[in-house]
């Protein structure tokens, strides 16, 4: 059923309602990208898209065209230069707790593990390292570090990163209930907005979170605490392990990644 005449194009309501549902994604990437030079561009992208309509709907057919091929480069470009943003849009995306009752499967028994394995580190002041993988792939991560495929257990944990182990440099990766490998070396951020305090462990759990979906647990052994990076930032800062416990409960499901 046509509501209304915008030249030569009929509007009904489904047009409508698209309208509304378009407008309403638009408006939650920009949410998503605010602040940033992403989030700049994306609105460049908005008013050429709007341009391009109202152009097309005015029968400005040399402007419309114009317009259309500023809007393919524009749309390229954004894709080349923003492709980690983008990429953190989609770990966002694929985290959004509707998909993630969909797709959970919950592993008590490696959070147990890990909580017990943490507390056990803190009282004995040994700092750890620990990624669990979630829906990124971290293969090459694992492939430069030790393979051991071992079932997670806590007194594992705390022998890994024992400082007389030599295994305890670096990083464990967890997958499901398994620890993948250990001694693994991740990426430093080069985010300056970093507490100052903070050392490699944490710059690089921060670092690992930039790129990934991965959660990653930094125990201090000077302060005795835990943190949690996630999704680009500290999501978690000097926790113990009952909100540990409440957060890996939450956030942790089963992947099926590399």
């Amino acid at each position: 059923m046509t509501l209304f005449r915008i030249g030569f194009i009929n509007v009904t309501l489904i047009d409508v309602f698209d309208l509304v549902m378009v407008s309403w994604i638009f408006f939650k990437v920009y949410q998503y990208f605010r602040g940033t030079r992403a989030g700049q561009m994306l609105v460049g992208l908005i008013i050429l898209l709007i341009s391009s309509f109202l152009f097309n709907a005015l029968g400005l057919s040399a402007t419309s065209w114009l317009v259309n091929q500023f809007q393919t480069v524009w749309v390229v470009a954004f894709v080349i230069l923003f492709q980690p943003e983008i990429r953190r849009l989609l770990i966002y995306i694929g985290q959004h707790r509707f998909f993630q009752r969909i797709f959970r499967v919950g592993s008590s028994k490696s959070i147990d593990s890990i909580v017990g394995g943490s507390e056990e580190l803190i009282n004995r002041g040994w700092g750890a390292l620990i990624v669990i993988q979630r829906e990124t792939g971290l293969r090459s991560y694992k492939e430069a570090g030790m393979v051991l495929r071992a079932e997670v257990t806590a007194p594992l944990l705390v022998s890994i990163f024992n400082p007389t182990s030599p295994m305890h440099d670096g990083a464990v990766i967890i997958q499901n209930t398994m620890i993948e490998a250990a001694t693994c070396i991740l990426p430093l951020t080069d985010s300056t907005m970093i507490d100052p305090s903070m050392g490699t462990r944490h710059r690089a759990a921060l670092g690992l979170s930039e790129e990934t979906d991965a959660i990653v647990i930094v125990i201090s052994e000077e302060k005795r605490n835990i943190a949690i990076a996630e999704n680009g930032r500290f999501v978690e800062i000097g926790i113990d392990e009952l909100a540990l416990r409440r957060y890996l409960n939450d956030k942790l499901f089963i992947s099926s990644g590399d």
